[in-house]
């Protein structure tokens, strides 16, 4: 009798080896492996959930083609990480040498930036590589947590000023389009090699009164952020400007072009020419300095 209780606990034992075999020989090769695990932090204040058509949430930060590695970088940035790592895995051959592309090509990570909210956007990023496949991006961010917490003061201030509860969206828009344009001037002297203001930034044109087209387009983009209003960057060879998704429509918002810098400089000029304008009209003004990549920004292709 014991010798066949064992028998049987034998073969129940035996059962459940065999049933699990497939999950005992997975971790074993995992370990045999070395898997890396990937530590996916919270995202921070930041963080804007928004889906592009050039870039995508990453969904396990495991790439396996040039897509799944613009999606990480554009999630770890947009998450506010300032060090990420990942790992290429063994079936994704090029992995190691699309890191190198991406990391030296500027433009490309540029591009990406622009889908990121202004306070995550990086000034200067730095990718870090080995041949086992691990992979660190570095984050400098282009705010500092002084610069973030001024303007949020500032921006607090200008909507209980500025903004009333019955207004619509676009009246919200509109009224802050025609605020910064009022308060700023156009920094000339930043053209010449002359830095006085933090006008490349929102910093300059709610705090300084001052601006160039990236600080014209930081700053309503972080009024936007704060409406969850979708929209992000666009950056032609020359210009940076705003695209903004309203009335189920993208449309471009472009306020340094709407505050032109006339011959008489004690003049101060507010234009609406290129507010919430669809791409054809904008095409029709022919400005070089709105030939943007449509293969980029899909959004605004027609």
């Amino acid at each position: 009798m014991k010798k066949t209780i064992i028998l049987i606990l034998f073969l129940i034992g035996l059962g459940t080896l065999i049933f699990k075999l497939d999950d005992i020989t997975d971790k074993f090769a995992q370990v045999l492996r070395k898997e890396p695990t990937v530590i996916i932090s919270k995202v921070n204040s930041h963080y804007k959930n928004n889906g592009f058509d050039f870039v995508k949430e990453s969904i396990d930060y495991i790439p396996y083609s040039r897509q799944d590695l613009k999606d990480i970088f554009y999630s770890s940035l947009n998450s506010g990480y300032e060090t990420f790592t990942f790992y290429c895995p063994p079936e994704y051959l090029e992995c190691l040498n699309d890191v190198h592309s991406f990391s030296s090509d500027n433009s490309l990570l540029t591009h990406i930036n622009n889908f990121v909210s202004p306070f995550n956007n990086f000034d200067n990023i730095k990718v870090v590589y080995d041949e086992t496949g691990e992979v660190t991006i570095k984050v400098s961010k282009l705010y500092s947590p002084d610069e973030i917490n001024i303007i949020n003061k500032k921006i607090d201030k200008i909507i209980a000023s500025e903004i009333t509860s019955d207004m619509e969206l676009e009246d919200k828009i509109l009224t802050i389009h025609d605020y910064i344009i009022n308060h700023t001037k156009y920094d000339e002297n930043r053209l010449n090699g002359i830095i006085k203001y933090k006008s490349n930034i929102a910093y300059g044109p709610l705090i300084e009164n001052y601006g160039i087209c990236g600080g014209y387009a930081d700053a309503i983009a972080l009024f936007l952020n704060r409406w969850n209003v979708p929209n992000f960057k666009i950056a032609s060879e020359s210009h940076v400007w705003n695209a903004v998704y309203i009335n189920d429509t993208w449309l471009h918002l472009d306020l340094t072009w709407d505050d032109p810098v006339s011959e008489d400089r004690s003049i101060d000029t507010l234009l609406h020419k290129f507010y919430l304008i669809d791409t054809l009209t904008l095409e029709s003004y022919e400005i070089t300095d709105h030939d943007f990549n449509k293969t980029i920004y899909r959004e605004l292709a027609n």
